[in-house]
């Protein structure tokens, strides 16, 4: 295989990390410009392939043990520092993972989303573990401190067009909001618990179809919460069966399966446009 035929099947490759062409045009390209009897040619694992491994220099794999052990021995050594050097330890961590996904972002997507989960789940690991290290136990102080953690990952989804993330920091809001109306409200009668959820289902549902037009991915996000919130009345009840009733329970939420699987049948042309 000529030099000119590698670039352009490394080119084809690129667009199909990328997402800049689907699947089946790649494939189609590549069946074009391999040669007959040669294999497809392999990604290797996460963006770096078999050749780069086999040819790599010394001095990177000094570099990347050197780099491991070093996160190790923090690590190991994490609870003997004081509160500055662990809080400047974990910023270091999570700039370096959100930096390098960032960089990685366009050329290497499934390597930066792996960064970025990696960064995220961190952030929340880290923030709780400091909180009991310390004995921090304030139950507004960690619930406030999973928000600023949902807020990271949606703003990281935004930026980096990631909807798992987006939708993971909606979801951790809307579990926050939960708790919330769990602990400030005295009592919470079936109405009431269905008037808390019912019409923000209805905000986010009516949200994804305003913004669809202007980014599919977030009318999406919108619509997924939307479906999400819909159910929570009934996720809640069935944690306090037996304070609302069991029976009562199960059958709003079947009530609510038909209902809203009634009114996705009734507009399927409508929501169809919003994830097509």
């Amino acid at each position: 295989m000529d030099d000119r035929r590698k670039i352009i099947i490394r080119e084809i490759e690129q667009w199909r990390k990328s997402k800049l062409l689907p699947e089946h045009y790649c494939d189609f390209l590549l069946n074009l410009y391999l040669e007959e009897g040669s294999g497809k040619p392999s990604g290797g694992f996460l963006g770096i392939s078999t050749d780069t491994i086999r040819n790599s220099n010394w001095k990177i794999w000094v570099l990347f043990v050197g780099i491991l052990a070093a996160i190790s021995l923090a690590a190991l050594n994490f609870t003997a520092f004081d509160l500055p050097m662990q809080i400047a330890v974990s910023l270091l961590f999570l700039f370096l993972c959100y930096a390098i996904g960032s960089l990685q972002r366009s050329k290497e997507p499934v390597r930066a989303q792996i960064l970025f989960g990696m960064a995220s789940l961190f952030l929340l690991f880290i923030g709780v573990f400091m909180l009991e290290l310390h004995q921090i136990h304030a139950p507004v102080i960690v619930v406030s401190y999973v928000v600023l953690c949902s807020l990271v990952w949606l703003l990281t989804g935004l930026m980096a067009r990631f909807m798992l993330f987006q939708l993971s920091g909606w979801v951790v809001l809307v579990f926050c909001y939960g708790w919330l109306l769990h602990y400030q409200l005295d009592s919470l009668n079936w109405a009431t618990l269905e008037l808390s959820w019912v019409p923000l289902s209805i905000l986010f549902g009516w949200l994804g179809w305003m913004l669809h037009e202007r980014s599919k991915q977030i009318g999406t996000v919108f619509l997924m919460l939307s479906c999400i919130v819909w159910f929570m009345p009934e996720l809640y009840g069935m944690l306090y069966a037996e304070l609302y009733g069991e029976q009562i329970v199960q059958l709003a939420l079947v009530g609510k399966i038909f209902f809203e699987a009634g009114i996705l049948f009734g507009f399927r042309k409508k929501w169809i446009e919003w994830v097509a």
